[in-house]
C-alpha cells in the first residue's frame, strides 16, 4: 500500500507524467501487437525460419546505426516534437502495413515497411529517457523511471495476450491497426506536454546593464563525462549481454532442459513480465536519492535467480527463477537511467541516452549469438552460473568506475556544507559532489577585493568564512553599498549567468575563506537542475531591492 501510495501521489502531483506514462503504456500494449503480428506475417509468407531470422536480426540494425544520431536530433531539436514526429510516422506506417497484409503484398515489401519503422523506433529511446527528467523533480525522478518500467512490464504481459487472441481469430491486419491507434493515442498526449527545447538560463535587462560584447556560453564538454559514464555503461553491457542470451535460452530450457515443450517457453515469457512488473513497482521506493543500496540490490536478485534457474527441474521453479533474475536485472537497467539523468547535463542526454541504446542492442545481439552456443558447448547450467558471475563482476566494476570518477575519499566538511545549501536543493546529488570537489579554497585578508565591477565573469564563489560587503559604482564613480555577506551566502552568479562583466564589486571586511568553481562547470551545474539559474536570479533582485 505504501508503494502504491507513493506512485499515486507523485502522478497526482504530476499530470503532464501521468499522462507521458498512460499513452506510452497504450503504445507499449501495440507494439507487442505488432511486433507478434509482423513475425506471423512473414513466417507464414514465406514458411523460412532463416527469412524470420534475418527479419529479427535487421531490426535490431538501425539501433546499431542510428542511436547516435537519434541522441543527437533528441538533444538539439524540442524532445517533445521529437516523439510526436516519431509516433505519427510509425502510426502511419502501421495503416500502411494494414494495407499490404489486407492486400497480400510481397513479403519483402511488407518486411522493408517494418524496417523503415524501426528506423523511426531508434528515435523513441534518446528522446524520451531526456525528456523525463524535465517533467519531474531530481527526487521523483526514479520513482518516473520505475513507474515507466512498470507499466512497460505490464504491456509485455498484456499485448502478447492480446495478440495471441486476434491472431487466433484472423485478425492480423487488426494488430496493425490497432499499433495505429496506439500511437493516435500518444501523439494527442504527447501536444498537449509542455515543451522541451533546451533553454539558456534567463536573464533580466533591469537587474543589470547589457554587456559591451556577447560571449556564447561554454559548452558542456564529453571530456567531463566519459569517466561518470564508464560506470552506467560496463553495467548495461553486461545485463544487455546476459539479457539478450535469456531471451533465447528460455526455448531451449522448455524444450529441452525441463521438457515441458514449446508451451513452456510462454509461461517462461510470462514469467519474466511478472518478475519485470514486481521489480518495477517495488524500485519506486529503493530510488529516491541514493543508487548504491538498489544496485546492489539488483546484482545480487539477479544472479542468485541465474543461480536457482540453473538449478531447476520443474517448470514452476525455473518461472519462480527466471522472474526473481529478470526482476534483478530490471532493477539495475532503472538504476542505470536514473544514475545517467542524474549525471549528464540537459544538453548532452540525448546523445548519451543515444550511446546507451547502441551499446545496448550491440550487446544484446552479441548475447542473443553466443550464449546459445556456450550452452550446447559447456551446458545449460554453466551458462547460467557463468551469466550470474558476469552479471556479480558487473555490479562491482560499476560500483569501482563511480567511486573513481567521484573520489573515493568523502568530501571535506567545507565542501559536504555546500550540498545541504537552500539555493542548490534538488539538484543531481552526483553532480553537486562533482561540483563540490572542483571548488578552489581560497584565503583572503580584510581589504582584499575578490570581484571587482566592470571586470570579466571567471568564478562563482560560496562563503566558508568571514563577512564581505557588495558595493556598486554609478556612472559618476560614486560607490553605493548594496549588502553584506557572511558564511553559506554566496556571490558572482550573476555575471556568468548573464554573460556580461561583473555588475558589482565584492570586498572582504574581514579575514576569510571562500569556494571557488570556475565559470564552465558552475553553468554546467545550472543545467543539471531546473529553476537553479531563476533562484540565483532570484536572490540577486531579492537582495537589490533590500
Amino acid at each position: 500500500m505504501v508503494l502504491l501510495r507513493t506512485y499515486l501521489d507523485l502522478l497526482r502531483r504530476n499530470r503532464p507524467l501521468a499522462r507521458l506514462l498512460a499513452g506510452e503504456f497504450i503504445s507499449g500494449i501495440g507494439d507487442w501487437l505488432y511486433l507478434i503480428a509482423i513475425l506471423v506475417v512473414v513466417y507464414a509468407a514465406s514458411e523460412s525460419a532463416v527469412l524470420l531470422g534475418v527479419v529479427g536480426a535487421a531490426r535490431i540494425v538501425p539501433y546499431i546505426v542510428l542511436s547516435v544520431p537519434a541522441g543527437m536530433v533528441a538533444d538539439r531539436y524540442d524532445r517533445r516534437t521529437v516523439l510526436l514526429v516519431t509516433d505519427v510516422a510509425r502510426g502511419l506506417l502501421m495503416l500502411v502495413l494494414a494495407g499490404l497484409v489486407l492486400a497480400g503484398a510481397n513479403v519483402v515489401l511488407i518486411v522493408a515497411v517494418s524496417i523503415v519503422a524501426a528506423c523511426f523506433s531508434t528515435f523513441f529511446g534518446p528522446a524520451i529517457s531526456a525528456l523525463l527528467p524535465t517533467l519531474v523533480d531530481e527526487t521523483d525522478l526514479g520513482p518516473a523511471n520505475s513507474a515507466w518500467a512498470t507499466l512497460d512490464n505490464v504491456g509485455f504481459i498484456v499485448g502478447p495476450a492480446l495478440a495471441g487472441g486476434l491472431i487466433a481469430a484472423g485478425g492480423l491486419s487488426v494488430a496493425f491497426l490497432l499499433n495505429a491507434l496506439s500511437f493516435a493515442v500518444v501523439a494527442v498526449v504527447l501536444w498537449r506536454l509542455p515543451s522541451a527545447a533546451p533553454t539558456r538560463p534567463p536573464g533580466d535587462a533591469d537587474v543589470s546593464p547589457p554587456p559591451a560584447e556577447e560571449e556564447p556560453a561554454p559548452k558542456a564538454s564529453w571530456a567531463h563525462l566519459w569517466r561518470p559514464l564508464a560506470g552506467p555503461f560496463v553495467l548495461d553491457s553486461v545485463t544487455s549481454f546476459v539479457g539478450g542470451g535469456l531471451g533465447v535460452l528460455t526455448v531451449i530450457l522448455a524444450v529441452d532442459v525441463l521438457g515441458v515443450g514449446e508451451a513452456g517457453t510462454g509461461y517462461l515469457n510470462a514469467a519474466t513480465g511478472v518478475g519485470g512488473v514486481v521489480a518495477g513497482i517495488g524500485a519506486g521506493a529503493l530510488l529516491a536519492r541514493q543508487l548504491r543500496v538498489p544496485l546492489l540490490l539488483g546484482g545480487g536478485v539477479a544472479v542468485a535467480g541465474l543461480v536457482f534457474l540453473a538449478l531447476a527441474g520443474n517448470l514452476l521453479f525455473a518461472m519462480l527463477a527466471i522472474g526473481v533474475a529478470v526482476a534483478g536485472a530490471l532493477l539495475l537497467d532503472v538504476v542505470n537511467t536514473t544514475l545517467i539523468q542524474r549525471i549528464v547535463p540537459d544538453e548532452l542526454l540525448g546523445r548519451s541516452m543515444g550511446l546507451l541504446q547502441m551499446s545496448t542492442a550491440i550487446f544484446y545481439a552479441a548475447g542473443s549469438l553466443s550464449l546459445p552456443i556456450l550452452a550446447d558447448t559447456l551446458g545449460m547450467a554453466t551458462v547460467l552460473v557463468g551469466s550470474g558471475v558476469v552479471i556479480a563482476v558487473g555490479v562491482v566494476a560499476a560500483l569501482a568506475l563511480a567511486d573513481r570518477a567521484a573520489g573515493a575519499a568523502p568530501l571535506d566538511p567545507e565542501r559536504a556544507r555546500v550540498l545541504e545549501l537552500p539555493v542548490f536543493a534538488g539538484l543531481p546529488t552526483p553532480r553537486l559532489e562533482a561540483a563540490a570537489r572542483a571548488m578552489a579554497p581560497i584565503q583572503v585578508a580584510a581589504g582584499e577585493v575578490v570581484v571587482r565591477q566592470g571586470e570579466a565573469a571567471d568564478r562563482f564563489y560560496v562563503i566558508v568564512a568571514g563577512t564581505f560587503a557588495v558595493s556598486q559604482a554609478a556612472d559618476d564613480g560614486v560607490s553605493t553599498p548594496l549588502r553584506d555577506l557572511g558564511p553559506d551566502d554566496i556571490f558572482g552568479e550573476i555575471g556568468l549567468l548573464r554573460r556580461s562583466p561583473r555588475t558589482a564589486t565584492v570586498t572582504a571586511t574581514g579575514d576569510g575563506r571562500l569556494l571557488a568553481l570556475d565559470g564552465e562547470r558552475f553553468l554546467g551545474l545550472v543545467s543539471a537542475g531546473p529553476g537553479l539559474s531563476t533562484r540565483l536570479l532570484d536572490l540577486y533582485r531579492g537582495a537589490l531591492s533590500r
